[in-house]
């Protein structure tokens, strides 16, 4: 097996264990990575059992991903982990971005703990989208602002607390999703707003936080600047390479999702064909797994070495207090609390 995975596509598995076939399927398909699901997740000791399984399926530290960004979308949960308030709740009532962004680094920072006590190496976080009155619920709470300034801020906390627990973030959703009032796991939207707009607010987090290793696209039309979802527009992912300067590995979102049109290997296939780095197909159904991976194949020389680059950025984590932390962090929301 190589030092990364060579097959371009992270995908996830269909229950809390790894079925026989599946082990086939990830050793010969090597893909780069897995993702993990809240079907997959049981108790730590199951979870724990699940990623070790998962990487001995390809004999290699493959990274293992999940979204836990907190509040409705956090696939592990109480008893075993700690549930926590949606983020725009969060900043909007401590107020002062600056102690926003330290309570959510403190939070990230508990948060990345607790991933990696159960294998887990990668956060799909910081979520740096602007919000707008017109954003779809399914997005909004999940925000961390409504400006450019605060939500660039926010994020950099929340990068730095999963980096500083030994967490590789995947920053999200690339370029820019809070124009949208749409679910995109039901439909496409469409973005009418100018390039001016776009490039001053919606991109401008995403540009300040290019430098995160590892990033995920928006299934959206930028209608200002193309009649293409970003995620398979040649346009879009040029934009986010030199305008937004964003170097890193760069995934699609989730491809079972509805904003895209045609079959999962043309989804894969455009994606790719674009210049996204790897295929992220989160369902587990194996079937679909198998028309993803015909479809995506090897990785590209680029995206190898942007691969390769990712994986050797991850920091070793740092020494922990987390008692400290959570008094801190209790401190802070208690304080907005009674202000």
């Amino acid at each position: 097996m190589s030092e990364i995975g060579t097959g371009a596509a992270i995908f996830g598995c269909a229950g809390p264990e790894l079925l026989a076939k599946e082990r086939g399927f990830f050793r010969d398909f090597d893909p780069f990575g897995f993702i993990i699901f809240a079907r997959n997740v049981e108790t730590p000791d199951q979870l724990r059992r699940l990623t070790g399984d998962l990487r001995d399926a390809v004999g290699r530290e493959a990274p293992i991903l999940i979204d836990q960004e907190s509040g409705r979308v956090q696939r592990m949960r109480a008893p075993h982990w700690r549930d926590w308030q949606p983020p725009f709740g969060t900043v909007a009532q401590i107020g002062d971005p600056a102690k926003a962004a330290r309570a959510m680094y403190l939070r990230m920072r508990i948060i990345a703990a607790e991933l990696r006590d159960v294998g887990i190496d990668a956060n799909c976080a910081p979520v740096a989208d602007v919000a707008r009155a017109a954003t779809h619920p399914f997005l909004l709470n999940r925000c961390y602002g409504s400006d450019a300034l605060s939500v660039a801020q926010i994020g950099r906390a929340v990068a730095d607390g999963l980096q500083a627990g030994g967490v590789w973030p995947v920053v999200k959703h690339m370029p820019g999703h809070g124009l949208s009032s749409m679910d995109t796991h039901l439909e496409l939207p469409t973005v009418t707003a100018s390039a001016e707009e776009l490039r001053s607010v919606d991109f401008a987090p995403f540009a300040a936080l290019k430098d995160l290793p590892m990033a995920m696209t928006a299934h959206i039309i930028f209608a200002a600047f193309d009649s293409l979802p970003a995620t398979q527009s040649p346009t879009m992912i040029r934009l986010i390479r030199e305008e937004i300067g964003f170097s890193g590995l760069l995934m699609t979102d989730d491809l079972n999702m509805e904003a895209l049109k045609g079959n999962l290997a043309s989804r894969t296939a455009a994606s790719l064909a674009a210049g996204c780095d790897i295929a992220l197909h989160c369902k587990g159904d194996f079937a679909q797994m198998e028309e993803v991976a015909a479809a995506a194949g090897a990785m590209r020389a680029d995206s190898q070495a942007r691969a390769r680059a990712a994986l050797a950025s991850r920091q070793a984590p740092q020494p922990f207090d987390l008692a400290a932390a959570e008094a801190e962090l209790a401190a802070l929301t208690s304080e907005a609390a009674h202000g």
